[in-house]
């Protein structure tokens, strides 16, 4: 139940790109976390947020309208290993710098990579950790 975060200046992707980089990086992060072909369960359950944001609201020190990209992925815990998180992160990278259509965009794309605390993701009032997901995938699995 990954939940991905895409803040960006308003005019950095085509107008019509929010849906194609949304499911890009939904299959980015569920590749690492190991499931490469997903089925409803995982589809239904991974949300991407896209934030188009005025130029002015993306700073940095040097300069009041940056070209900066931030995304934000927060996984279930224990859901990537190490080679999972570079992986995911060299992925949306790729991702982003390509529907930017600007080849340099990578440079300026900060990936963060977030773990839910165990218990601090909820959905449906329900609190969930290792054991709550255990029980939720087992579900699924059975259909």
């Amino acid at each position: 139940m990954p939940m991905i975060d895409v803040y960006a200046p308003s005019d950095l992707f085509p107008a019509e790109s929010d849906r194609e980089l949304g499911r890009e990086l939904t299959a980015a992060v569920l590749r690492a976390e190991g499931v490469p072909t997903p089925g409803p369960y995982h589809a239904n359950n991974t949300a991407a947020y896209i934030h188009r944001l005025p130029a002015s609201a993306v700073q940095t020190a040097a300069t009041a309208a940056a070209r900066t990209v931030r995304v934000q992925i927060i996984t279930p815990p224990g859901a990537l290993n190490r080679e999972a998180q570079k992986q995911l992160t060299r992925e949306a990278t790729e991702i982003v710098a390509r529907l930017s259509g600007d080849a340099s965009q990578g440079a300026r794309t900060w990936v963060i990579l977030s773990e839910a605390a165990e218990g601090g993701w909820g959905i449906g009032g329900t609190a969930f950790g290792k054991e709550e997901f255990a029980a939720l995938a087992a579900k699924a699995a059975r259909g």
